[in-house]
C-alpha cells in the first residue's frame, strides 16, 4: 500500500469524523504496562505517536485494530510509524468476542521478539489493549490479579458490557490458577474453550446500550 500522505484532507476527515479521532485529540489514553517495554494508548494521531517516540524511545508499534485500507487513522499513523523507523505489526483481536486462542498464541511470539519499547493500542485503548497487556502481564509471570486490573474503567473499559468477556477469560485463568497453579499458556492450550466462555457469559443491556450506542465503541 503507498505511503498516506500527511496533508491528505481525506484521510483526515475520515479519521477525525469517520474513525472518531477527533474525540481523541484530547484524550490519549496512556498507559505503563511494564516502564521501558510497554506502553499503551488509543490509536495515536501522528503528532502524538511522534511525541511518544520522542520521549519513550519507541521502537515497536501493535496494531490491535489490524491493518484498514479504509480507515484514517490507520493510514496516517502508520505513514507516520514509517518515517519514525518504527517495526509496524498487525496483530488484530475482538473485543466483544472469547479471545482466540491461535491470536494469543500469535501474541506471545510477537511479545518474545519485540524490539522494545514498544506502544500498542486499539482505537479506544480500553478493551483490546487492556486484554493484550493482561496477556503481557501473564506471559510475564505476574499474577492473574494484575492481568485482570489492565481492564479497568480507568481506561473506559466497561465490564457489565460484551467487552466484559474479556475479564471473564481472564478470571477463567484465575480459578484454574488458584485450584492448580497451571502455567497460563499450558492452560491455553489444554483447557480454555473459546465455546464454553461465551456460553457461560451474559452481558448486562445497558451497559451494551452504554458502550454501543453512546461511546460507539468497535
Amino acid at each position: 500500500m503507498p505511503a498516506a500522505d500527511a496533508t491528505s484532507t481525506p484521510l483526515w476527515l475520515n479519521s477525525l469524523f469517520v474513525d472518531h479521532a477527533l474525540l481523541r485529540v484530547g484524550w490519549r489514553n496512556w498507559g505503563v504496562v511494564e516502564p521501558g517495554r510497554l506502553y499503551r494508548s488509543n490509536h495515536p494521531l501522528p503528532w502524538q505517536l511522534r511525541a511518544a517516540t520522542r520521549r519513550f524511545g519507541l521502537r515497536t508499534v501493535i496494531n490491535l485494530r489490524g491493518e484498514r485500507e479504509d480507515c484514517g487513522s490507520d493510514r496516517l499513523a502508520r505513514a507516520a510509524a514509517a518515517a519514525l523507523g518504527l517495526v509496524q505489526i498487525d496483530a488484530p483481536f475482538e473485543s466483544r468476542g472469547a479471545p482466540h486462542k491461535d491470536r494469543i498464541l500469535r501474541l506471545a511470539e510477537i511479545f518474545r521478539s519485540l524490539q522494545e519499547p514498544a506502544l500498542m493500542h486499539c482505537k479506544s485503548g480500553a478493551d483490546r489493549t487492556g486484554l493484550a497487556a493482561g496477556l503481557w502481564m501473564l506471559l510475564q509471570g505476574r499474577p492473574p490479579a494484575l492481568a485482570m486490573a489492565q481492564l479497568s474503567l480507568r481506561h473506559g473499559h466497561v465490564r457489565q458490557s460484551r467487552t466484559g468477556i474479556l475479564d471473564a477469560f481472564f478470571a477463567a485463568y484465575a480459578a484454574a490458577h488458584a485450584r492448580d497453579g497451571k502455567p497460563f499458556l499450558d492452560w491455553l492450550r489444554e483447557d480454555y474453550s473459546e465455546a464454553a466462555l461465551r456460553q457461560g457469559f451474559q452481558s448486562q443491556g445497558w451497559a451494551d446500550r452504554l458502550v454501543d450506542g453512546v461511546l460507539r465503541r468497535e
